[in-house]
């Protein structure tokens, strides 16, 4: 018995030896350890970043279906096919254009500059043939670049949809679309370049965390220029008295502002640009709630706004846009502001929304859907109010920022319409209109039981 007890107790102390030994040898080695860990942490993050781009591109891009349901809803039924073609194809065009010139004009680095201020980049031809797929994980950008190109894709096609929304039921079809081209080939493209691609304006501390002026502010002035270029609908004016022109599908408009709502949170969160660490995944967990809390504010604001106006008579249109342009007023900064400031900011937002609409009927500028208010004005607002909650940021350079991109936007946009109005024409006859561009156009009736 002591023999097997002695055998036990000896066989313990030698393994207790080697696992001392082991021990001692991975402690000493710690270089492989931290290369290991290295390793596994490096690709967390990789995965984490690239899934943000990826989930946050897929929720953007459900806003294009949001902007199609909001416009189908406020336009007049005759002319309800022809907004959902446009809808469809402007994202298309959006895409292949942003693909073939717009990417690398906002990203590429300077070919046009001004005492060391990149102005904007230069289309490379090598993009016709890039392919993201394959970079190792040790990819310096810390994500797949396939993944950060899809999410700055989706973008590109907000811009676009504003100004379908604004010049509706009076367009020509291959007018808009041609304009789209332009818009999203160049226009956009180089105003993104002055900030996310490092441009001038990231050079003066400008500051536009995800696009209340480079997204938002640009598609808004490009649909300023075209609803004065092209002129009001016909029968909306008469005098100083405005005929109102009531959508055909409020439920749909409701559900189109529903859908832009939640895109949001892609649009907003995913700009982040990274969840790899704990810090970047509390950030869009912020946002997120700052996002959210700003569209309350906006209906509440267009809410209350609205019935005191308008004796009780609550135009649901007006609150749907208010809940827009909360949305756009937090997009500058929706990190640094608690929930409170969120809500204040989206409220003015919405205020702001309800008095700028009748005041675009007094210039007789006629916005089908309420764009300019919720994208242009909005977006100024939410610009200029990022130093009140971010202190790295001063007025000033925020002001250089929207001036910079009212002027070029509204100088290039005027222009291209104007080329369009030359050449082609951009605006279908009076019997068209009066028809209705699902008829007159397209042959195709999206009611054709009843036609308002």
């Amino acid at each position: 018995m002591q023999t097997i007890v002695t055998r036990i107790l000896k066989g313990t102390a030698l393994l207790s030896v080697f696992i001392s030994a082991g021990l001692s040898a991975v402690a000493q080695d710690a270089s492989i350890e931290d290369r290991l860990s290295a390793l596994e942490g490096s690709a967390s993050a990789y995965v984490d970043n690239s899934y943000l781009f990826l989930i946050g591109g897929l929720i953007v891009m459900f806003m294009a279906a949001g902007f199609l349901c909001l416009e189908v809803g406020l336009v007049r039924s005759k002319n309800a096919s022809m907004q959902s073609l446009k809808n469809v194809a402007l994202f298309a065009i959006a895409g292949l254009m942003f693909w073939l010139v717009g990417y690398n004009v906002a990203y590429p680095g300077a070919w046009m500059s001004v005492g060391g201020h990149e102005l904007f980049g230069m289309p490379s031809f090598d993009a016709l043939f890039w392919s993201g797929g394959d970079t190792a994980i040790e990819s310096e950008a810390g994500y797949a670049p396939a993944s950060d190109w899809f999410f700055q894709m989706v973008f590109v096609a907000t811009a676009a949809s504003i100004v379908s929304g604004a010049v509706a039921e009076r367009v020509k079809l291959p007018a808009f679309l041609i304009f789209t081209a332009v818009l999203t080939a160049v226009i956009y493209p180089v105003v993104a370049s002055w900030e996310w691609g490092t441009g001038f304006l990231d050079d003066l501390g400008f500051s536009d965390f995800a696009g209340s002026t480079l997204v938002h502010s640009t598609g808004g002035w490009a649909a300023l220029m075209g609803a004065i270029i092209i002129g009001p609908r016909a029968g909306k004016y008469f005098g100083d008295r405005v005929n109102p022109m009531v959508g055909s599908n409020i439920p749909m408009a409701a559900l189109g502002t529903m859908i832009l709502w939640f895109g949001w949170f892609g649009f907003n969160g995913a700009s982040q640009l990274a969840a790899g660490t704990a810090a970047d995944i509390n950030a869009v967990s912020q946002i997120f709630a700052n996002t959210n809390m700003a569209a309350v504010g906006g209906v509440v604001g267009a809410l209350i706004l609205s019935g005191i106006l308008y004796k009780g008579n609550i135009d649901p249109t007006m609150v749907f846009n208010g809940a827009i342009g909360g949305l756009v007023s937090i997009t500058a900064e929706p990190l640094t502001p608690n929930m409170g400031e969120a809500v204040g900011i989206g409220l003015i937002g919405g205020v702001l929304v309800v008095l700028t609409i009748p005041l675009l009927d007094k210039l007789k500028i006629d916005d089908v859907v309420g764009a300019i208010p919720a994208h242009l004005v909005c977006g100024i607002w939410g610009t200029m109010i990022v130093p009140f909650t971010n202190s790295g940021v001063g007025y000033l350079p925020q002001f250089y920022g929207v001036a910079a991109t009212g002027v070029f936007v509204c100088a290039a946009s005027g222009i291209v319409w104007l080329i369009l109005k030359a050449t082609i024409g951009v605006r279908v006859s009076a019997e068209d209109e009066q028809l209705g561009l699902d008829r007159a156009d397209i042959g195709v009736e999206a009611y054709p039981e009843f036609v308002q």
